[in-house]
């Protein structure tokens, strides 16, 4: 387990330096006696066989992950899938990718010159989903990517990190329930995306999500530098099916306005 807490040490370390409102808002939760359990990683790419989902994900499942659910999103242009560990303690890790096929020869091109300067190692790596952007890319060629695609734009800008971690609103013990949190949140000024209503999902979906909005930051490019947003703290409560088991599972529609938390605004 050494290495996978290795992953995830820097996993955290780098999203928090990153995105200081989410350890602001960690420390804020911890402050009232809690102890925070993730809930979930997310991490995005580019569905380039060299750098694709199942490439990122095999890192996870060499760490003793297995892969548990399926996921397509048509209108963001993403597959995805999620990873559990056979020790539930562990967080879950969900792998999306954009979907090049659907687009057209621009942002296709654009992709191939960014991947294609992928130093022919690196995806073999055991810490791939910690190691940055490791592409040059222009400020022109990233506001080319966002006219077609905020994902791709973001994975353009950002590589290979975590995108959010998730609370699992399930393990606190001072907040009743997901909209109580999302009113201590606002009270303490951190802005939510309300992108389908402030919570996305419900107990019929056995899973309820909120989310910040992505704190911006400047980033250089090869030309100069822009402020653009970067990651979001995620809140995940989930809900007992039929069987009697916690659904652990996504719900897409959820998802995909999740996903509009890193959009720019």
């Amino acid at each position: 387990m050494t290495q996978l807490n290795d992953l995830l040490t820097r996993l955290w370390d780098d999203y928090v330096a990153l995105n200081p409102h989410a350890l602001q808002i960690h420390q804020l939760i911890e402050s009232r006696g809690e102890t925070i359990h993730n809930d979930h990683i997310a991490l995005r790419t580019f569905g380039d066989k060299r750098i694709g989902m199942d490439v990122l994900g095999e890192k996870f499942v060499n760490l003793g992950y297995e892969p548990r659910g399926f996921y397509t999103f048509t209108e963001k242009h993403l597959y995805a899938t999620h990873y559990e560990h056979a020790d539930q303690s562990m967080p879950k890790v969900f792998v999306s990718e954009l979907r090049l096929d659907v687009f057209g020869d621009t942002l296709r091109s654009i992709v191939a010159e960014l991947v294609d300067q992928v130093p022919a190692e690196l995806p073999r790596q055991w810490d791939l989903p910690a190691t940055g952007r490791p592409w040059s890319i222009s400020i022109e060629e990233y506001e080319t990517l966002r006219g077609e695609s905020e994902y791709a734009a973001w994975v353009a800008a950002f590589g290979f990190r975590a995108n959010h971690f998730t609370v699992d609103v399930n393990a606190l013990k001072t907040f009743a329930d997901l909209p109580e949190l999302n009113a201590f949140l606002k009270a303490n000024g951190f802005a939510l995306n309300t992108a389908g209503g402030e919570i996305k999902g419900s107990p019929d979906d056995y899973l309820e999500q909120s989310s910040t909005l992505a704190g911006e930051v400047e980033v250089e490019f090869a030309d100069g530098k822009l402020t653009i947003p970067a990651c979001y703290y995620e809140f995940a409560r989930r809900y007992m099916m039929p069987s009697g088991k916690q659904f652990n599972g996504f719900v897409a529609k959820s998802a995909d306005k999740i996903f509009q938390s890193t959009d720019r605004r």
